[in-house]
């Protein structure tokens, strides 16, 4: 009989790609994930493979590069987030359809943050789309989502890796991937960085992204950049924190980290190379698991 497990996964943006790795290894090893729960890009991972899309979805970030990422983001003037959204999510929608969270092959669990009633929102019923729409919804970045008496931003806010979340059964495992890890960034020999034939376009677009961000902060443009990029750099280490707070008091069977340093929050075109770094992560804390003991973050 296979051993059963209980799968988290964090957020973090691009670095989310290596759940991908993570799964296809615990797999490989003889592990069936009896459950699922996920915030923001783990929320996104999660309801593909609860959806059974998980290889559809990878084959397609395969085909990503620097040019079609950016072309998915459709920019907004709305000071509530830089991207509207509607680009990126209409095309989520091929591999995490409006099917009801309920009618899942496994339990599934998807976190957001209603910064209106200050609370935390854990979506375990209801449309999958619309709990994945909502816990990726970075602040700064994408447009919070309304409710009737609320507004949703990522999960990550106040929990990025909801390892209290997930539904457990008698005799399962917990495992916990945590991509956003204060560790030296490892990569597998066999992860291949992205070329750089088309970097020049490449730049070209950052430069229309920064302009899109100036006219929105218009005046003193250095100065606004910095703070958006403190805004961001200041919700992360919130996140870093709770995070490490909920592994040390939710201790995981299996911990499998990822650097944080892996890659850029929004450098999707380097899809396959975190694949193998989910793997290779993957592979190293199945090497050092023992039966009945608990990994604590490092």
């Amino acid at each position: 009989m296979k051993q059963k497990a209980a799968l988290v996964l964090s957020g973090g943006g691009a670095r989310g790609i290596a759940h991908i790795g993570v799964i296809e290894e615990l797999e490989k090893h003889g592990f069936e994930i009896s459950s699922v729960s996920g915030t923001s890009m783990g929320a996104v991972v999660g309801g593909v493979y609860a959806l059974g899309k998980l290889e559809e979805y990878k084959n397609w970030l395969f085909t990503l590069d620097k040019i079609k990422v950016f072309n998915l983001l459709d920019f907004t003037f709305n000071t509530q987030g830089l991207v509207k959204g509607d680009k990126l999510f209409n095309t989520v929608k091929k591999f995490i359809h409006d099917e009801d969270i309920e009618g899942l092959r496994i339990p599934y669990a998807a976190v957001a943050a209603d910064i209106i009633n200050k609370k935390e929102v854990v979506f375990t019923e209801g449309s999958i789309f619309d709990a994945v729409r909502a816990s990726m919804s970075f602040p700064t970045v994408f447009t919070p989502v309304k409710t009737k008496n609320g507004l949703l931003v990522d999960g990550g806010v106040i929990n990025n890796i909801p390892i209290n979340h997930v539904k457990r059964i008698p005799n399962d495992i917990l495992v916990a991937v945590n991509v956003n890890a204060n560790i030296q960034a490892d990569k597998p020999i066999a992860a291949k960085i992205e070329t750089d034939a088309k970097q020049s376009v490449y730049q070209k677009k950052i430069r229309d992204f920064y302009t899109q961000l100036h006219r929105i902060y218009p005046s003193h443009n250095e100065e606004k950049l910095g703070y958006f990029n403190l805004i961001n750099k200041t919700i992360g280490l919130m996140s870093y924190h709770i995070t490490e707070m909920l592994l040390e008091k939710h201790a995981p069977d299996i911990l499998i980290n990822v650097s944080h340093d892996a890659c850029g929050a929004f450098d999707f075109y380097r899809a396959a190379e975190m694949v193998e770094i989910g793997r290779h992560a993957a592979v190293k804390s199945l090497e050092s698991y023992k039966p009945g003991s608990k990994q604590k973050p490092r």
